[in-house]
């Protein structure tokens, strides 16, 4: 309950309270044909199910393992991704170390131009250890088939998780959406492939899956064939391949990146992956990273580099359109305020059936769909829930990110906003969206710091 109460205390202090009345959009008239319960706003998925062929490879793989205390590898490999942090960029460092040095300058009241050289050499060492002491030493992970058996019984089931949220997004806005090629980046044990066959598996034709760890590649095929070298496919035209294909003039109409952007070494090596990425992307890019701070950082660098850093090599010149989470193409509003909470959803799924494994979990992650163009309709300015919503007698708390690029905080009554739009705001949940016509606010009012939105 505390950490609850801290958290809307959190999101109390990014948010304003809109004072305008905000009215349903109704423009496809859905009112007269589903419950408020299935408004088009509403993207959650109640339990994400695993393939019954998956549940089935992995018993045969897990049972013909080797592998002695497989729980506490599983555990140990969790902690250490979801704590992961970027690797420390040279300049960050030597920016640190320069603020380093004058401050223990002038903490021993010395010029760091007439010290003698051993002195000099102190402040440099006590310098160095303060950098070693307090900057994330990155390294990057080398896939053996060990570590990828542990790797896929942690991660294949809330990675599918994940992966099936964010599709799901284009799949009900775009419907008309049927993609026929599909390029997975950092591909690992496949759950990318299986996320995409199990929504377009009868248009998807050609699933190229690039990942730079050879043992993850069989590893991937292996589950794809029940966890049998001698099993039959069971999504036909998957590929792998160790490297990017080359040719920029080769595109696919979906291109993902799920848990990989980490891996990469630096901040241009990112770049450049993601310019590629983009150059290949044909119809959308979709990528899925965890729902850290970190996590979020990596995407909305990732949104700037497609959006505002011009690739020297254009090969289709139809525009970048930010077509989910956010309901805009303005800078992300939780990383320009003073407090920075992650832009995260949840999504409850079924786990690999493990002995020490509950029957289900949830995956907290972050995501970030960018497609060619305009497309989905006229509603991609319905405002974003980004938080529980909290119902309460006769009113609904809503925070939303919305079109203009502000957070709000509006709370939903039946009197300002109509019935529709609250009985509507009451079936929402973190992480659908809101069928409202206008989300803009003229005026904000500061919360006082008393009012509890906290659950009851």
């Amino acid at each position: 309950m505390l950490s609850s109460k801290i958290c809307h205390r959190q999101l109390r202090a990014l948010t304003s309270l809109a004072t305008t009345v905000s009215q349903i959009d109704n423009t496809s008239d859905f009112l007269a044909h589903v419950p408020y319960r299935k408004h088009p706003g509403i993207l959650n998925m109640k339990v994400v199910r695993l393939p019954k062929e998956v549940q089935d490879a992995a018993k045969v793989l897990i049972q013909g393992s080797t592998i002695r205390d497989l729980q506490g590898h599983i555990n140990s490999l969790n902690n250490y991704l979801w704590s992961r942090k970027r690797p420390a960029e040279d300049k960050d460092l030597r920016v640190r170390a320069e603020e380093l040095e004058k401050k223990f300058s002038a903490s021993v009241g010395g010029d760091a131009e007439t010290e003698s050289f051993q002195q000099q050499e102190k402040l440099k060492n006590r310098v160095l250890n303060t950098l070693r002491k307090n900057t994330y030493h990155w390294q990057p992970l080398s896939y053996t088939e060990e570590l990828g058996l542990v790797y896929f019984a942690a991660r294949f089931d809330g990675g599918y998780a994940a992966v099936t949220r964010a599709f799901k997004e284009i799949h009900q806005r775009c419907p008309e959406f049927k993609p026929q090629t599909l390029l997975d980046f950092g591909s690992g044990t496949g759950s990318v492939t299986w996320a995409a066959s199990n929504l377009w598996g009868k248009s998807l034709a050609e699933y190229m899956c690039v990942d730079n760890a050879a043992p993850m590649n069989k590893l991937s095929e292996l589950v794809l064939k029940g966890g049998s070298d001698s099993g039959e496919m069971h999504i036909s035209g998957v590929y792998f391949r160790q490297f990017l294909p080359l040719s920029p003039k080769v595109q696919y109409d979906l291109v993902v990146s799920a848990f990989s952007l980490n891996d990469l070494p630096s901040l241009s090596e990112r770049e450049k992956i993601i310019h590629a990425l983009w150059r290949k992307t044909g119809g959308f890019l979709v990528l899925v990273e965890n729902g850290t701070k970190e996590g979020h950082q990596l995407l909305m660098e990732a949104r700037d580099i497609v959006l505002q850093k011009e690739d020297k090599e254009i090969w289709d010149h139809r525009p970048p359109h930010v077509f989910a989470p956010c309901p805009h193409q303005m800078p992300c509003p939780k990383l320009s305020e003073r407090l920075h909470v992650p832009c995260n959803f949840n999504q409850k799924y079924q786990t690999l059936p493990l002995s020490w494994n509950p029957h289900e979990r949830w995956e907290k992650f972050s995501f970030l769909i960018i497609s060619r163009g305009s497309v989905g309709g006229g509603d991609g300015h319905w405002p974003r829930v980004i938080s529980h919503v909290l119902s309460r007698p006769r009113h609904v708390h809503c925070h939303m990110c919305c079109a203009d690029g502000e957070l709000k905080h509006e709370v939903i009554t039946a009197r300002r906003h109509s019935r529709d739009l609250y009985r509507c705001a009451r079936n929402t949940e973190w992480g659908d969206r809101l069928p409202i016509l206008n989300s803009t606010a003229e005026s904000k009012i500061e919360e006082h710091e008393n009012e509890d939105i906290s659950p009851a």
